[in-house]
């Protein structure tokens, strides 16, 4: 796949590109709504032998047209957009970087620029994709604008049950993370969510007490899950396994005034030395939330309750 990141005013030429079938959104997330329009997308190339191509934006779209200085946590950060869409196939990725200038645009300029500048033959989007200046732009606008250069495809709302009342979308994504429902996530997503990170070291304490945990940095904006403990997987050195995650505060050993949020991962059957490793972790279960402890032996029961727990579910949903 070429990545290629655009700048707005950008030189490129429609000569410099074969024909090319382009997926248009932001795509937080890569969720199912999201494939279905990158797969027709690819579909359509490989009919007509042209090359298939996705155009995204970088940063999110909110971080320069909110009037505070808003920080967006992410699905799915840059770099991990890059490797879902790799993933899938595609040709061209094109990184729009999103600033005032390029929000400026008029719709027609945006269609000039952007799709017929680019020699895209066929466009296809989600029902609700807008663009240019606004978001004066729908689907609805573009036949006027497209002056019959290029031919699209609309990609109907895909729903998460049959009675169609919830929409696949990143804002039920978010929403699900936040209440710590994972299955729901993956049921979006078709996938486990999963965030990327580096070992840090800690404060030592799950070593102390028995139960030594990777204390986990992560290397993006990630939206992460609803505080609590988990059940993971953790790919360390190319090789996933089974863990216990905790996101939370640790208030069995901070006063409220010294809560920070933390990652920690109890990987089961593992002691070896990881610091600075890059990890993976991917989120299966949301198994209760944190709470504190009157004392070590307490948690230390709870942690043994916990790890039990997690081996059992992998041991029923062999992964």
């Amino acid at each position: 796949m070429k990545v290629i990141t655009i700048h707005h005013p950008h030189d490129l030429k429609k000569e410099d590109f074969p024909p090319l079938v382009m997926a248009l959104g932001y795509f937080d997330g890569i969720h199912l709504g999201h494939q279905k329009v990158i797969k027709l997308a690819k579909a359509i190339a490989e009919e007509n032998e042209w090359k298939s191509a996705v155009m995204t934006f970088d940063p999110h779209p909110s971080v320069v047209l909110s009037q505070k200085n808003k920080q967006i946590q992410l699905i799915t950060p840059l770099e991990d957009k890059k490797q879902l869409i790799q993933t899938m196939g595609i040709d061209y990725l094109f990184i729009v970087r999103f600033t005032s200038s390029f929000a400026n645009l008029s719709p027609e300029e945006y269609v000039d620029q952007y799709i017929c500048g680019l020699n895209v033959q066929h466009v296809v989007a989600g029902f609700d994709f807008s663009y240019g200046k606004f978001g004066k732009g729908t689907m609805e606008t573009l036949p006027i604008h497209a002056k019959e250069r290029f031919t699209y495809s609309k990609v109907d709302k895909l729903v998460v049950n049959e009675e169609g009342e919830e929409k696949v979308s990143s804002t039920l994504t978010r929403e699900l993370l936040s209440n710590g429902d994972m299955l729901g996530v993956q049921n979006v997503l078709g996938r486990f969510y999963q965030t990327n990170g580096i070992v840090i070291h800690g404060e030592k304490r799950g070593r102390q007490i028995g139960f030594p945990t990777a204390n986990i940095q992560l290397n993006s904006d990630y939206i992460l899950p609803k505080p609590g403990v988990y059940a993971v997987k953790i790919k360390v050195n190319h090789k996933w396994l089974n863990g216990v995650c905790n996101i939370g505060f640790k208030p069995t050993f901070k006063k409220e005034e010294e809560y920070m949020l933390t990652i920690e991962v109890h990987i089961i059957d593992f002691d070896q030395s990881i610091y600075g490793e890059e990890v993976k972790i991917e989120w299966h279960k949301r198994i209760r939330d944190e709470k504190k402890f009157d004392g070590i032996d307490q948690l230390k029961e709870q942690i043994s309750n916990d790890t039990l727990e997690t081996i059992k579910y992998f041991e029923k949903n062999l992964m």
